[in-house]
């Protein structure tokens, strides 16, 4: 019998301000893979991305199984660049295809982390909510109800690389200080469903503010989002996508807001931030 397993995963927002490489969530977009044995090599899809072994989804489950002999087909949503961890989301979901195929239970934050380059998309992909990650592990909760997203995705894409190479390799330490005492502000609001502490928590001074000249209209509209409505905004990992923060009250009217403020250069998307992490299914 040719063996076959569907995995779904989500897509994930890191850094949520204050919180570089350590912060983030899940964002309900989804990437949905297919699995099945069929003897033969392929990669099918619609997506613009590599159908052969280079292919992040196939990288993800040959760093556990051979893929020879398995036909992978996948469908997304997740904006393929723009800071919305698409490829931590195809990596964690060829390795939960393998880890599931072949009853492995391997370590797949670890093994997801060592491909990405770094935990927090990977950790949000595989066990959704929001995530804190630190000492190579990370600590799940799930958002205080009332609590709502939207994605504004500029059709300009910035690479992750060239968004790294932005950063200072030192930082004052007062911008250090700035931004432990709003990564606490932050967590604690979230926590305790403060929106005041919420909003007050999504500054920073680490790794925005040195990347604004990539995408200035993105940083525009973080700076901008409390006057139209929300509770603020954050570059979602290394941008350009903006994550907006929303009680739920606001979401309809910061919608249309952020229609008329992105129109011609971005895509705005109510994308809520998502309790279930990745999942996997025998057919």
């Amino acid at each position: 019998m040719q063996r076959r397993r569907l995995v779904r995963v989500p897509a994930s927002s890191a850094n949520l301000g204050p919180g570089f490489d350590s912060f983030a969530a899940a964002v309900a977009l989804h990437l949905e893979l297919e699995v099945e044995e069929t003897g033969t090599f392929g990669v099918e899809t619609a997506l613009r991305v590599a159908r052969d072994d280079r292919n992040l989804v196939v990288r993800g489950f040959a760093r556990l199984a051979p893929p020879d002999g398995f036909t992978f087909r996948i469908r997304s949503d997740i904006p393929l660049s723009g800071g919305l961890g698409s490829s931590a989301a195809a990596y964690v979901a060829g390795l939960m295809a393998a880890d599931h195929l072949f009853e492995l239970d391997a370590d797949l934050l670890a093994l997801a982390t060592e491909l990405e380059g770094h935990p927090d998309n990977a950790a949000a992909a595989l066990l959704g909510g929001f995530v804190v990650c630190a000492d190579g592990r990370a600590t799940r909760f799930d958002a205080p109800e009332g609590l709502e997203a939207v994605v504004v995705v500029p059709a300009e894409a910035v690479r992750t690389k060239q968004a790294r190479a932005a950063l200072p390799v030192d930082v004052p330490m007062a911008d250090a200080v700035f931004n432990t005492a709003h990564g606490a502000l932050l967590m604690l609001g979230l926590a305790r469903g403060d929106w005041e502490l919420v909003a007050r928590g999504l500054d920073d001074r680490l790794h925005q503010p040195h990347r604004e000249h990539l995408y200035p209209r993105s940083m525009e509209l973080v700076r901008r989002a409390p006057e139209l409505g929300a509770l603020g905004a954050t570059i979602s990992g290394a941008g350009p996508t903006v994550l907006v923060w929303c009680h739920y009250e606001q979401t309809g009217g910061v919608l249309e807001s952020l229609r008329r403020e992105a129109g011609g250069w971005a895509q705005v998307l109510r994308a809520p931030f998502e309790r279930q992490g990745a999942d996997v299914r025998e057919l």
